[in-house]
């Protein structure tokens, strides 16, 4: 979408140029209220750290639990409240200065309670590096310097600080860079705050939250607990029975999902978030791409064979040998050294993937290639006209730019020069130091950060613009992978702060334009963020030391008791990729030496891709649909899959285009009042049922009633067989 801005005489628009931001927020601001009070401070760090331990100390078990802010949100609704009921109010003077704070400056009110959120969003995003610390000591089995662990765990972190400061004008400032998700968060507190009167007939938007949040917390029993089946429900599976082929075409789970549906909120949301925060063009983008690569390219290039298709599942992120059985990476890993063992490699095989696995790998690379080509072609004239007015002391405005700039001090720039400059003398002292036991050089630290610093302003407009972000995952691994092979560490960590501090940042700039939408003052905002970081990447870090040092075996289902719950499903994810990429490598993946080198030709192919919709919008400025075809997301619409399944797409699809469409069109005044209420209770009800589900049933292996309902799959386990001739795997039938 080409970015124009029409302000008036004076160079201000009191009107956001968004209609759903002008539905959802108030373009409304009361600088008396107090936002970092004593009640922020204690509510903001207690939900931080109580999260940080929660989910990390979870997160090694067999039935991982992961809290959302949104629980911290509610829950501390009350408690400020109550602070505010009890607190004395008398004004208490710090020792030896002339400062006074009280401990209840007056009824708890908006800006302290989206500080706290803020702390809260910081506790329950996770610290990537810790999988590092992890397989180094439960995988690897080698020592690693505890004060090198810990600031690995906060560079990474804190990297991202200085990414963000350095696009904050772009990302925040323009009314045009919207962050849809936030708006779920403006009207939940909007809801939670907001004193209305109740029409004749309907709800406050508080009432509508909570009579939903009680359905969806009931409700969440039946596919968490009794009825689990129902979240993949398979009909062509049911009728079927014995066919690969029809149940590779209707499995949910693990096939192209032709019939197949739910009864689950959290399957539909549990890849790509609620549909309700998405914008409508970019759920047709998603659906217009995933319905491209799963209904056109996938059967054709399963059925014509490529690549040997008919070996492996036909939609699988498993890795294979030859044969078509699970590669066994034992047999070419030396086990001293952790580096290829090229003698067992070529009499073993080259790695295979599932054909689907391997497409999807190459739109990765595309979409990455054309983030950077629409940004240019798209927004290119924007961000220079901006850097433009920035540089001449000017600022494309709304009206909720203009208040802020108005009412607030906005944070120095230096203080996030500062920052970057002090981390990245971190992060190459963690590098360099402590005997070199990460691998990574100190050129591969520079490249990782020159990645990020390229892809940040890109992939934060994607994202601002459509709730939708590339990953870097998947380049960082490749990157890496070519130019320093056989090396597991380095490739793992290269790929933390390349990949990691990309996703702060936008973390970062996400929380700003809350704040910013919330009118929080952005001192204020940098601080708790600053200090939420800080503390949550040290609770993680010391979590996982503590359990990773005190449980034996942790992490080794081998040597594990019977029923032990310390399996670390993630990082056994996160050690094969360190397997894959960093001994295995790309060179025999997609180089020359690999099945899959034609992939790389999706470089080119994502760079030219945005060409002729761009050129089609200048030919025809006045067909308003051009210029909501997004290639990337088209192109990058499937990154979720595998592991997420064809179930979550379609029926996130069903949903967002209900919603985000018709209601949106013949219902505005609901939609505008109601939506993202609704999207906030029924993700609230489903988290807080799992977290009683888990503690009081799942965490002491009290699983349910014993009966066909229970399982969890969709009864179609013949969709994950080979269907070439004479291959032979457990549990299916040899096709003749």
């Amino acid at each position: 979408m080409t970015l124009t801005y029409h302000a008036g005489g004076d160079g201000i628009d009191d009107d956001c140029p968004i209609e759903q931001v002008r539905l959802t927020v108030l373009p409304t601001n009361d600088p008396s209220l107090p936002a970092l009070t004593f009640r922020t401070w204690v509510l903001g760090v207690a939900s931080c750290v109580i999260l940080s331990f929660t989910n990390q100390f979870f997160g090694y078990r067999t039935n991982q639990l992961s809290i959302s802010a949104v629980s911290a949100q509610i829950v501390t609704l009350p408690l400020g409240r109550l602070m505010a009921a009890t607190l004395p109010s008398r004004p208490i003077q710090v020792p030896f200065t002339d400062w006074t704070f009280s401990l209840n400056p007056g009824p708890f009110n908006l800006k302290e309670h989206v500080l706290i959120t803020i702390f809260a969003n910081s506790g329950s995003s996770g610290v990537y590096a810790v999988h590092i610390v992890t397989i180094v000591k439960a995988f690897y089995h080698r020592s690693i310097n505890i004060i090198a662990a810990f600031m690995l765990s906060q560079t990474t972190q804190m990297l991202g600080y200085g990414w963000a400061g350095l696009f904050r004008q772009y990302l925040v400032d323009s009314p045009y860079m919207w962050w849809p998700s936030n708006l779920v968060q403006v009207s939940l507190f909007r809801a939670l705050h907001e004193q209305e009167k109740r029409s004749k007939g309907g709800f406050t938007r508080l009432q509508f939250f909570i009579v939903v949040f009680i359905s969806s917390f009931a409700y969440y029993l039946v596919p968490g607990y009794l009825f689990q089946r129902i979240a993949y429900l398979s009909v062509v599976c049911w009728i079927w029975t014995k066919s690969i082929t029809a149940q590779q075409l209707g499995s949910g789970y693990y096939g192209l999902g032709l019939g197949a549906f739910t009864l689950d909120w959290s399957t539909s949301t549990s890849f790509l978030g609620s549909p309700l925060a998405y914008p409508g063009s970019s759920i047709l983008n998603i659906l217009a791409g995933f319905s491209l690569i799963v209904y056109v390219a996938l059967p054709i290039l399963y059925w014509s064979n490529v690549y040997d298709a008919k070996r492996f599942p036909i939609i699988s992120s498993n890795t294979f040998d030859s044969s078509g059985q699970t590669y066994n990476i034992s047999r070419i890993l030396n086990a001293e050294t952790f580096d290829i063992d090229m003698e067992a490699y070529n009499g073993y095989s080259k790695l295979y993937l599932s054909v689907f696995f391997a497409i999807v790998y190459g739109l990765s690379f595309a979409a990455l290639a054309s983030t950077l080509s629409h940004v240019a072609l798209f927004h290119g004239k924007t961000i220079w006209q901006m850097w433009k007015k920035t540089a001449g002391g000017g600022h494309l405005r709304d009206v909720h730019t203009r208040l802020m700039k108005q009412n607030y001090e906005a944070v120095p720039q230096w203080w996030f020069h500062t920052i970057l400059i002090i981390v990245f003398g971190l992060a190459l002292w963690v590098c360099e130091g402590f005997g070199k036991k990460l691998q990574l050089p100190w050129w591969g630290l520079l490249l990782a950060c020159g990645i990020a610093l390229l892809f940040t302003l890109p992939i934060g407009i994607i994202t601002a613009t459509t709730n939708i972000s590339p990953g870097l995952n998947v380049i960082t691994e490749l990157v890496i992978g070519f130019m320093y092979p056989g090396k597991p560490l380095a490739n793992v960590a290269f790929k933390t702060y390349g990949y990691i501090s990309m996703v702060q940042a936008l973390a970062f700039l996400g929380d700003f334009k809350l704040g910013h939408y919330m009118k929080i003052p952005p001192k204020s905002m940098f601080l708790v963020q600053l200090i939420g970081t800080i503390l949550a990447s040290s609770v993680y870090f010391g979590t996982a030391w503590w359990l990773v040092t005190s449980i034996d075996h942790i992490c080794d289902p081998s040597q594990l008791p019977d029923g032990s719950p310390w399996t670390c499903p993630g990082d056994h994810v996160f050690y094969s990729a360190s397997i894959i990429w960093g001994v295995v490598g790309p060179l025999r993946m997609f180089g020359k030496l690999g099945v899959y080198s034609q992939m790389n030709w999706f470089f080119l192919i994502g760079l030219l891709v945005p060409v002729p919709v761009w050129y089609l919008l200048r030919r025809f400025p006045d067909k308003k649909w051009i210029q909501h075809i997004n290639m990337p997301i088209i192109i990058g619409s499937t990154q979720g899959m595998p592991p997420g399944r064809v179930l979550n797409y379609t029926t996130w699809g069903v949903v967002g285009i209900f919603f985000n469409f018709y209601v949106y069109k013949r219902f505005k005044g609901w939609w505008s009042r109601y939506n993202y209420v609704l999207s906030a209770a029924l993700d609230a009800g489903v988290a807080f049922m799992a977290v009683i589900l888990y503690f009081a049933f799942q965490s002491i292996q009290v699983l349910g009633p014993q009966w066909w309902g229970l399982a969890d799959d969709d009864q179609c386990t013949l969709a994950g067989c080979p269907t070439a001739p004479g291959v032979k795997v457990e549990g299916c039938p040899v096709i003749g």
